[in-house]
């Protein structure tokens, strides 16, 4: 009896760490960048602080993205129509 305890046991652990690396795997593309979230604390605007209070942090990002590529593609815009 103790020698299948000390063979499966070790068998056990190793094949619940591997099932637990695919999932941290899966989790990393999923999850917010640290980097993100201190760009978007130190240049939010009150309505993307008002998201991220209300719906979390997943739409608050999404509110700042969206107003980043709003600036961003007005520039592109003014420079197509200047050229």
């Amino acid at each position: 009896m103790t020698v299948w305890f000390v063979i499966l046991v070790p068998l056990v652990i190793m094949f619940f760490a591997l099932g637990m690396e695919r999932v941290e795997s899966r989790l990393k593309h999923v999850a917010v960048q640290e980097n993100e979230v201190e760009e978007f604390l130190e240049q939010a605007q009150p309505n993307e602080v008002r998201a991220l209070y209300g719906h979390g942090i997943g739409r608050a990002l999404e509110l700042f993205r969206l107003r980043r590529l709003g600036g961003r593609a007005a520039r592109l815009r003014a420079r197509r129509v200047r050229s």
